[in-house]
């Protein structure tokens, strides 16, 4: 019974001021009577126990009157911070500053000693050190007390700067029971390995999920002041192909002053990061053009590819083609056509979109009437460092199954690009931008010509 009453009243949300007090003056009385040991060396304390008891009660009185004007027990304890520590410092200060100048002057005009100067020194030192102990103290008690971490998600936060800093420390207070802070990400150099919150910080580059798994992390907390970083990169596709969940907290100046709430935490939609309205899909009319009809799709395997073979093996098509060079994602993709849309005839072909030869003997056998050319190199970095490869794949293979598509009478031709072939600065974009011109000159030519 008395464990419970102690279990409650320590996870109380706040402790009561009269709670706070006492604790205060509880610890001035015991800093009291550590400095007089320290000064009278333990074993001749009590002989000056005709002081200690005027010191006590001098330093108790004034210290209370302080503590009222500076309202040191006015915070909740679990929210302390240094701007609650330097009030009590300057409280403290400004008493035992007081005390000491009062003792000098008794005992010099009036010739009664309040108490040696440096007991009241040392009673200042010691109070001010346990009272910034208490309030650390009560705070671990709390948040110990209060911490189920059973069903915490770790969590990384996007953005080591003040807005990401503040997303931090509100987890740790506020949010503890649901998120489990592992680490930072940031792009600015000078932060990189650096330890912030007790946790790294790591680089927004291809290790990143790695480190990610390593540190059984699903869930990504973007800053407000990183979204539009994110709209421009290619993070978001890189977390959300490995099934990371992102999300993003408001803007410190829309907290209103409260604490952050989960409610507040919200999962970015892919809209989101659009820059410009959603585009409304007619289904109907996408299944109308694609059941019955012999699919391909270039890049099967991809990330992309993949996402566009589902989409398209819920149309029920006659046939789908699909074609990758990669052998264990493409056979991953056979096994789930196997078990989600088995009525479905679909062929996995291994094949390398640059090769000619191979290409038109896919086509001249499957003829396929609908394709989606998903196929390509698409990370940045790793295009810079290998360009020939970009421009071999990219570029030559676009070309090879577009002129194929004409000579075999593909009813539609969907070429997927990139928003890194707007206005490229990178390899990879400009290999997707040299392939949109050529497939936006081939349509131009057949138009004219009356074709397709």
């Amino acid at each position: 019974m008395k464990r419970n009453f102690f279990h409650r009243y320590l996870s109380a949300k706040v402790l009561p001021i009269w709670t706070i007090l006492l604790i205060d003056v509880f610890i001035i009385v015991i800093s009291s009577l550590l400095a007089y040991a320290l000064r009278y060396d333990f074993r001749s304390i009590f002989l000056e126990s005709s002081t200690i008891d005027k010191t006590i009660l001098w330093t108790v009185v004034v210290n209370l009157i302080f503590f009222r004007v500076f309202r040191t027990y006015s915070n909740v304890l679990r929210f302390s911070s240094f701007v609650d520590i330097m009030r009590i410092f300057v409280s403290l200060t400004v008493s035992y500053a007081l005390l000491m100048i009062t003792s000098v002057l008794t005992e010099s005009y009036l010739e009664f000693n309040l108490a040696p100067v440096s007991v009241l020194f040392m009673s200042y030192i010691i109070s001010f050190a346990m009272m910034a102990c208490s309030r650390v103290i009560v705070k671990t008690f709390f948040e110990a007390l209060n911490f189920d971490g059973t069903h915490s998600a770790n969590v990384f936060i996007y953005g080591a700067k003040e807005a990401g800093v503040n997303i931090a420390k509100a987890l740790r207070v506020n949010l503890r029971n649901h998120y489990r802070l592992r680490g930072f990400i940031a792009d600015e150099p000078e932060l990189i390995n650096k330890v912030m919150m007790g946790v790294r910080v790591f680089p927004n580059d291809d290790t990143l999920i790695d480190v990610l798994n390593d540190r059984d992390v699903q869930t990504i907390i973007i800053s407000p002041a990183k979204m539009e970083e994110l709209k421009k990169s290619d993070m978001a596709d890189r977390l959300l192909v490995h099934n990371i969940k992102l999300m993003t907290a408001p803007p410190l100046s829309e907290w209103n002053g409260q604490a952050l709430s989960r409610t507040q935490l919200k999962e970015i939609q892919i809209e989101d990061l659009l820059q410009r309205n959603p585009i409304e899909i007619d289904i109907h009319k996408v299944a109308s053009h694609l059941e019955g009809k012999r699919v391909m799709i270039t890049g099967a395997a991809g990330s992309i590819g993949s996402e566009i073979m589902r989409q398209v093996a819920s149309f029920n098509p006659y046939k789908l083609i699909l074609v990758d060079q990669a052998e264990t994602p493409l056979h991953d993709i056979r096994l789930e056509l196997q078990d989600r849309w088995r009525d479905i005839d679909a062929e996995t072909i291994i094949a390398d979109i640059s090769n000619a030869t191979r290409m038109e003997d896919i086509f001249r056998e499957f003829k396929p009437q609908y394709i989606f050319h998903a196929a390509a190199y698409k990370h940045v970095p790793m295009m810079e460092d290998n360009v020939s490869e970009s421009i071999q794949v990219n570029v030559f293979g676009t070309r090879t199954v577009a002129d194929l598509a004409v000579k075999y009478g593909a009813e539609k031709f969907v070429m997927i690009s990139t928003d890194k072939a707007v206005n490229p600065t990178n390899v990879m974009g400009c290999s997707k931008r040299i392939c949109e011109i050529y497939v936006q000159s081939l349509a131009k030519k057949l138009q004219k010509e009356g074709g397709h």
